[in-house]
């Protein structure tokens, strides 16, 4: 579900955004000036939200950009294995969530984790 729409040259650098298909974190962006016939374009650099994929990408600063449903919740570590078994702390509701290796060295069992709700696909982004 998109939040919302915005103008490329209304994108600040934090904002996520949708890129084919992917939700992206905005890392930098380049506006040049309209020419005398032209338009402004926006140089755009961001980074994958699930999978941190990097994409660099140039559009016209008139196009439109989709904003991606964000919601950041906390939940209580129950197992750790190939995926991470975590309750939510608001309803009580268990759910099997990916995690990269990194964060997942650092997690054990009564650990808090904060995880990301993106466009229905839930990531353990950090320990509490």
């Amino acid at each position: 579900m998109v939040l919302k729409i915005i103008n490329a040259t209304e994108a600040k650098v934090g904002t996520n955004i949708i890129v084919d298909g992917e939700p992206c974190t905005i890392k930098k962006i380049d506006t040049s000036k309209t020419g005398k016939h032209g338009h402004a374009k926006c140089r755009i650099e961001a980074v994958g939200i699930i999978s941190e994929q990097k994409k660099v990408f140039v559009i016209p600063g008139h196009d439109r950009l989709e904003i991606p449903l964000v919601e950041k919740r906390k939940g209580q570590v129950l197992s750790v294995g190939d995926k991470v078994s975590l309750m939510d702390l608001e309803n009580f509701e268990t759910l099997e969530v990916d995690c990269p290796e990194e964060i997942k060295s650092e997690l054990a069992g009564n650990d808090t984790a904060e995880y990301w709700d993106v466009e229905g696909v839930k990531v353990i982004k950090r320990k509490v």
